[in-house]
């Protein structure tokens, strides 16, 4: 074992993966020498070399046209996107192309590109450079996206996408990239791109949340249970495909259902859980399902932490379903 923070994870993971399979490659800006802005991948040009370690132009969409083109021709590509906020000029590369190929060539070809990229608000980053635009990938037919919350996951998960054979979004929660250190296993291994965790047992009220939310999800959780509510917190960690079996079983035992993400709440992450649990499970409801999220404005810079959820705002609407 060695304690690793998230952002060490992630770095692990790689590593691992190009020492395990010569196809893999990874590309973006400045993630050669200067190892990322964030040090994701720092290292990794001096051992792997420019063939593998690929610095590429400011330009979003021929990161990733390049890492569609590669793929094609069988070659592993992990592209990473500097800011999340900058991956909406290769739109039209994710939606129409990467996320197509399979299902246009009847399974002929395949595109199993995983694109990482760090997300989210609390580092003071403004609108360009907090945004978390999970929902639209996960309305992208093709697609799996995948939001780790701890250094454990971030690992397992980064193994799991880049061997898996269809095409990845790997959201990395910045806030948290430093945030903490737990132990990680030096060997490898993998965490299933399908399945849900159930980071706290409760019996009185679900909470669902991922990635940085989890951990206000879990003071949350906390709070309460100085009240005597006792919460079940579910981490997500790929919100596509849904681990919908782990939702059921715990929603049917609650009978309460709270979602806590940070992007804006109108056609967010949190209304398509509250759409699965009233369409397949509303006769177990005790309360409203309900969405605890950001606002629906741009994200603000100076107000960007009464701008997130918090775990004050989450134990509002506990006790608001809990004394229903």
């Amino acid at each position: 074992m060695v304690e690793l923070n998230i952002v060490d994870a992630i770095k692990y993971a790689l590593e691992q993966e190009m020492d395990r399979d010569k196809d893999v490659i990874i590309l973006g800006e400045d993630i050669g020498k200067n190892g990322g802005v964030f040090r994701a991948t720092q290292g990794l040009y001096d051992k792997f070399g420019p063939e593998r370690v690929l610095d590429t132009p400011l330009n979003e969409s021929g990161i990733i046209g390049f890492a569609v083109g590669m793929s094609l021709y069988g070659i592993k590509a992990v592209p990473e996107i500097q800011f999340i906020d900058f991956i909406f000029p290769a739109f039209d590369q994710i939606l129409s192309e990467l996320a197509k190929f399979r299902y246009r060539s009847g399974g002929q070809f395949t595109c199993p590109v995983v694109i990482r990229s760090p997300y989210g608000g609390g580092v003071r980053g403004a609108h360009y450079h907090s945004q978390s635009p999970e929902s639209l990938f996960a309305h992208t037919p093709g697609l799996k996206v995948v939001v780790p919350s701890n250094p454990y996951d971030a690992k397992g998960l980064l193994i799991s996408a880049i061997r898996s054979n269809d095409p990845v979004i790997f959201m990395e929660p910045k806030r948290i990239y430093r945030a903490f250190k737990e132990e990680v296993p030096e060997d490898d291994y993998t965490v299933p791109l399908e399945s849900a965790a159930i980071t706290r047992e409760g019996k009185d009220v679900t909470l669902i949340s991922y990635g940085a939310m989890l951990h206000i999800t879990m003071d949350a959780a906390d709070l309460a249970s100085e009240e005597g509510i006792d919460c079940e917190v579910i981490d997500l960690r790929t919100i596509y495909p849904l681990d919908i079996d782990t939702i059921e079983e715990s929603v049917k035992k609650t009978g309460r259902v709270i979602s806590v993400t940070e992007a804006p709440k109108t056609a967010g992450f949190g209304a398509e859980l509250s759409a699965l649990v009233a369409e397949r499970w509303i006769e177990y409801m005790e309360a409203p399902i309900i969405r605890v999220a950001g606002y629906d404005v741009p994200f603000p810079f100076v107000l960007e932490h009464d701008y997130m959820p918090t775990p004050e705002r989450v134990l509002d609407s506990i006790r608001y379903v809990y004394n229903y």
